[in-house]
């Protein structure tokens, strides 16, 4: 069969990575047409690389204000707190900027140096191990959803070590505590003496911490409560 006799599909029916795989389009591409796909079903208007003026007076006063109106995009996000490179590159996408106009714009927030996804890293990192006392392997790993690269991720975790990381695991630990006599009482049961451990581990492994180090900084925790050793503070095989 000759492929100009096959039917033709269209484009708002075919698998979104399929379809971008056919238009040899960009990653950037692939978030822009999921956004306009969710518009489309949501009846907004969608706007169409295809609706560009053939009248170039009125072609570049168009992509003046598409430029205005990525640069404001941007302006809103980095008011409203710092952000990736990728952050903004998906947030356009998703206003359905046109990747050339959001490469230019985001290219010049970086010439200024608004857009620094070295500083964004930095401070970040120092930023939520301070509020949420997060370890280097959450902090990681939020990082590189961000888009951050990873170069630039491991030189702001070398920001902290193992100390540091130590200290805040033991003032986390100390939160979850119990107080008065609601500790006193686990910590004389057995059965919710294990609980109370289980429960400690856990909450520092979420923000993760190595489950070795969640039980030595629970056992050093509970033994300043005195609770000597009942053989329950021992690092069992698995969480």
């Amino acid at each position: 069969m000759d492929p100009d006799d096959l039917p033709v599909q269209d484009s708002d029916q075919l698998p979104q990575d399929t379809l971008a795989d056919e238009l040899g389009e960009s990653d950037y591409d692939r978030r822009r047409l999921r956004a306009q796909q969710r518009a489309r079903r949501m009846g907004r208007a969608v706007r169409s690389d295809r609706d560009m003026p053939s009248d170039p007076t009125e072609a570049a006063e168009q992509q003046e204000q598409l430029h205005e109106t990525a640069r404001a995009i941007v302006l809103r996000q980095l008011t409203a707190s710092a952000k990736s490179r990728q952050q903004l590159e998906d947030k356009l996408a998703d206003k359905d900027i046109p990747e050339s106009v959001a490469r230019a714009v985001l290219d010049r927030f970086e010439q200024v140096e608004l857009v620094d996804d070295q500083a964004f890293a930095q401070s970040y990192v120092r930023q939520r191990a301070e509020t949420r006392k997060l370890a280097r392997p959450a902090l990681r790993m939020e990082l590189q959803r961000k888009g951050v690269d990873r170069d630039l991720v491991e030189q702001a975790l070398a920001q902290r070590t193992d100390d540091d990381e130590r200290a805040d695991a033991v003032e986390l630990a100390r939160r979850k505590l119990p107080s008065g006599p609601a500790l006193q009482a686990q910590l004389a049961d057995r059965e919710a003496k294990q609980k109370l451990i289980r429960r400690m581990v856990s909450a520092l492994a979420r923000k993760g911490y190595a489950p070795g180090l969640a039980f030595e900084v629970v056992r050093g925790v509970l033994d300043d409560h005195g609770t000597g050793d009942d053989g329950l503070l021992e690092e069992p095989e698995s969480l």
